[in-house]
């Protein structure tokens, strides 16, 4: 029986994966051949999608993008053993986008089946927990510290340090929460490896629960990403049913188990506290610090709270060591990151490599440049907070120090790309409306700061006392920054003072326009 893979990621989805999985039965079915069809997850090259693979004797052969009347063609031109197709693409390990990228978190994803625990076994899973298990608390938060694992989730907080801060708090009950709840625009790393590789994730954190004394832990996730929820409750099931969550783990004396909880779409409910208040079944609002969730969080006990690329990390480290994951990188940028490549681009997708490529050679040579053909203008990276670095800046590093000291962020590794067709003033007032719309309203500087933000772009706009209204802008963002209780109201100054400094012609034009009428 030959085997046929058929994404069921959401982009590949959205594109008409199921009417192709749907036609490539039917049309086995008729034409008496024996297939079955594995809906696997996204190798993130979306540009391609769907992509479909078919398993023959010289290896994995793609093809794509294809939609349900390519493949009458495609058993035409006996796909099924890798036939030339003009849809053909070969093996796709060997394709431009994936043969230069180092997948270590990503390495399963768009291969296996991803919730079937034979397969993710077969491809190197469970190793990092079976190491976790035999050398203990201690040696498993020296290794995570060695590694020089960062939190992926934008703060970048060296994650061995919060492990053995919630290892070293006395307590009864402590738990893993792991925050998947990805709201970056431009952003889908965390619903790939939902949709992709759960059992990775619930690896991880069953990891982090052996090393902290957790015994219980939540993936909090948004109500947008219904298909990551149904793969990843699988998942749980079939990981349950095998003996790798639950009561004594394998026989290990450890006992764990991992329940999965929907939010309501909040975008302060990625902050970590606020996350902490929805998972009570409080209403989301930040919390003041200290204490940390690490000491106080979850019900007031010591809490490893982690993003889930963060927790995806850890197996590949407790497996093949701390040494192995830190050799790539630089500074103290250690191991990889999956950026995310999206907005006006020609191949958007995933892209997993080690800190340190500049920002150009991500946009235009990974990232082919703008799909509309037009001269890149900016890039937004870290998400809706994030700066805009014009193209002068594009020799920056990817890399937490070098983003730093440029006024910008990494974040969670989302980047989108504008042309020159972009007004970079209404960018900015966005900015400050997306502040207002998405505040949770605890603290005055985000509250107040953010409506007061956006009256004054909406002036600026007008042409209206320009000069004056910038002035303001420029102190409100600073009050901002330093006033607001999260990164939701202190971060609102990047976008909005990276647009003013590096594209000052788009604010100042309107006052001379204004007064010529």
């Amino acid at each position: 029986m030959t085997r046929v893979f058929v994404p069921k990621d959401v982009v590949a989805l959205a594109l008409g994966a199921d009417k192709v999985a749907k036609k490539i039965a039917e049309t086995a079915s008729a034409g008496g051949k024996s297939v079955s069809i594995v809906r696997n997850g996204s190798r993130g090259m979306f540009f391609l999608e769907p992509l479909i693979e078919v398993e023959t004797p010289a290896g994995r052969i793609a093809y794509g993008p294809v939609s349900a009347s390519d493949v009458a063609s495609l058993f035409n031109a006996d796909f099924l053993n890798g036939g030339a197709h003009p849809l053909r693409i070969g093996k796709p390990e060997d394709h431009p986008f994936l043969a230069k990228q180092t997948r270590l978190t990503f390495a399963r994803c768009g291969i296996t089946d991803p919730v079937s625990v034979e397969d993710y076994e077969a491809h190197g899973g469970w190793r990092g927990l079976k190491r976790a298990i035999e050398i203990g608390s201690v040696a498993i938060i020296d290794q995570v510290t060695k590694s020089g694992l960062r939190g992926r989730g934008g703060a970048g907080f060296p994650t061995g340090i919060k492990w053995k801060t919630v290892a070293d708090t006395a307590s009864d009950r402590k738990y893993v929460v792991c925050n998947a709840d990805e709201g970056d625009s431009g952003t889908f790393a965390d619903r790939m490896v939902l949709e992709g590789d759960s059992l990775m994730l619930i690896e991880g954190m069953t990891i982090c629960a052996v090393a902290v004394g957790a015994s219980k832990g939540y993936v909090y996730c948004r109500s947008e990403y219904p298909h990551g929820a149904r793969t990843f409750n699988e998942a749980l099931n079939r990981a349950r049913a095998a003996g790798w969550l639950g009561s004594n783990i394998k026989g290990s004396g450890h006992s764990f188990d991992i329940e999965l909880r929907m939010g309501a779409g909040a975008y302060v409910c990625g902050e970590e506290t606020s996350l902490l208040d929805s998972l009570e079944g409080k209403r989301g609002v930040v919390r003041a610090k200290p204490p940390l969730p690490a000491h106080k969080g979850l019900f007031q006990q010591p809490t490893a709270m982690n993003n889930v690329l963060s927790f995806a990390a850890t197996p590949y480290i407790l497996s093949e060591g701390a040494a192995a994951y830190a050799d790539y990188g630089m500074g103290r940028s250690r191991g990889t990151m999956p950026i995310q490549i999206g907005g006006n681009v020609r191949f958007g997708g995933l892209y997993e490599t080690a800190f340190g490529l500049s920002l150009g050679e991500i946009v235009e040579q990974i990232g082919g440049g703008t799909a509309s053909g037009r001269p890149v203008r900016a890039v937004q990276c870290g998400g809706p907070l994030g700066a805009y670095f014009p193209p002068s800046l594009f020799d920056t590093p990817f890399d937490y120090e070098a983003f730093t000291a440029r006024d910008g962020l990494i974040g969670h590794g989302g980047i989108v790309v504008f042309d020159d067709t972009v007004d970079m003033a209404e960018m900015a007032r966005f900015a400050m409306e997306f502040c207002e719309v998405e505040s949770c309203g605890k603290c005055t500087p985000c509250r107040v700061g953010s409506v007061r933000g956006k009256e004054l772009m909406q002036r600026i706009m007008q042409g209206a006392n320009v000069e004056a209204n910038i002035v303001v802008l420029e102190d409100l963002c600073q009050t901002m920054k330093f006033g607001s209780l999260c990164a939701l109201g202190g971060f609102v100054l990047y976008p909005v003072l990276s647009a003013l400094r590096h594209f000052p012609e788009d604010f100042r034009p309107r006052a001379a326009a204004a007064a010529a009428e």
